[in-house]
């Protein structure tokens, strides 16, 4: 029999820890795009590409990397998406050390380090299935809600630090920096602490398939690989109900992605607020949709994922109202207080309803879900900058480009309707 280490508390601990230093990277250039735009005459779009760019290799990465899991156990892909971070933060660090006031003509290079950095943000579909396979069924709901609510910290307060603490006291530069050696001493604690479940542990140590699910069973673990997740996604590209699914969790948590990244600029461009505040705010935004997603947990189990679902899309829609007619600060914030409750609630719910859309094929509709629901984050800025216009000052087109969040609340409103009539429930 295997001799088996670490437990699911432990195995929890550390795909959050992974995550958490990884999905930071969602607030990668929000806090400082401001600072770059004064060095580099950037239009609305090349800024909006900016903000956007870690969400891109952040969200395709999900889905192959999930797959990963499957025959490893987490360890190995989220120790690479988090060396392609590391990677990543060198070269921008190095970028702004050496060129701290003559980034003019380094937009590419901003841009692929971006990505790279971004791939850290991958990591939630590592961790995810990383702690799923750790935990018995009674036990998924409280452990995945505990990982992603906490994950879900990072940018918020990464969004925070940034303008607060690390820019006046150590720079532009200095601040990457800072986030280097964060990143690099995270990854490596995470190399120690990260444990795959017993299944995958026992087939490091050389049993058979069926050797280690029946050592991993008398262990208590529940969950194993079924098959190839390719086959998982090919079954579950086949049912409406999972692109049902794609479209609103493209608008919930692609809409969090992309606001986290792209509220530090609208509060400084829009309100001429200064940075500390502006990061403030965008902190509050993503830290109060994070912890909200918990508590979505919790109302999804208790009134089912549709009915939560529709209720939180009808505050996001509500507060998008209210930052697309906002031209008081006020208003503002309470509209983008009310967009972070919805959204929040809204993710924890679209993943309530992951296992009804094909429960033949769970692994696959959360691939699809989680891989291309978090594109958004990378679209939606591209889209929201559009409505800006070059140049101009307190521009109206932040306000105006929230509309688009108006059009994906309704757009999901209906489709959650949809959901209902395609026989799970």
């Amino acid at each position: 029999m295997a001799t088996f280490t670490g437990t699911p508390n432990q195995g929890l601990a550390g795909a959050t820890l992974g995550f958490f230093i990884g999905f930071a990277a969602v607030s990668l250039y929000g806090p400082t795009a401001a600072l770059i735009k004064q060095q580099i005459q950037l239009s609305p779009v090349l800024i909006g590409l900016l903000v956007a760019a870690p969400n891109l290799s952040g969200s395709l990465l999900r889905i192959p990397f999930s797959a990963w899991v499957d025959t490893s156990g987490g360890r190995k892909p989220m120790l690479t998406l988090l060396t392609l971070s590391i990677i990543g933060m060198i070269g921008l660090s190095y970028l702004l050390s050496t060129k701290a006031n003559q980034l003019n003509g380094h937009y590419l290079e901003l841009l692929v380090y971006g990505v790279l950095s971004g791939c850290g943000i991958a990591t939630f579909s590592v961790g995810i299935s990383q702690t799923s396979y750790w935990f018995p069924m009674h036990r998924q709901g409280s452990a995945l809600a505990t990982y992603a609510g906490i994950g879900n910290l990072a940018p918020g307060i990464f969004a925070f630090l940034i303008p607060l603490v690390a820019l006046p006291v150590l720079g532009l530069s200095g601040a990457y920096i800072g986030w280097l050696i964060f990143l690099t001493f995270g990854t490596i604690a995470y190399f120690f602490l990260g444990k795959n479940a017993w299944y995958f542990q026992a087939i490091h140590n050389g049993e058979s398939k069926e050797q280690a699910i029946r050592s991993a069973k008398e262990m208590g673990q529940e969950i194993f690989p079924k098959g190839r997740l390719i086959d998982s996604l090919k079954t579950s590209g086949t049912k409406r109900a999972t692109w049902i699914l794609v479209a609103i969790y493209f608008s919930t948590f692609g809409g969090f992605l992309a606001l986290t990244g792209w509220l530090p600029n609208y509060w400084m461009s829009f309100f001429d607020l200064p940075i500390k505040i502006a990061g403030g705010l965008t902190a509050a935004y993503a830290i109060i949709a994070s912890l909200v997603r918990i508590y979505g947990g919790l109302l999804a189990d208790k009134y089912g994922g549709k009915t939560t679902l529709f209720y939180s899309l009808s505050i996001m829609l509500i507060g998008s109202f209210m930052m697309t007619i906002s031209a008081a600060l006020p208003g503002a914030i309470g509209g983008v207080l009310l967009m972070a409750i919805g959204m929040g609630a809204g993710n924890a719910a679209v993943f309530k309803l992951v296992p009804k859309a094909a429960p033949d094929a769970i692994g696959g509709v959360a691939g699809w879900v989680g891989g291309l629901g978090a594109f958004g984050g990378f679209v939606i800025p591209l889209v929201m900058a559009l409505f800006l216009t070059e140049g101009a000052q307190n521009d109206r087109g932040y306000g105006a480009g929230f509309f688009l969040f108006i059009i994906l609340s309704l757009l999901s409103m209906l489709a959650t309707k949809l959901f209902s009539t395609t026989g799970e429930r």
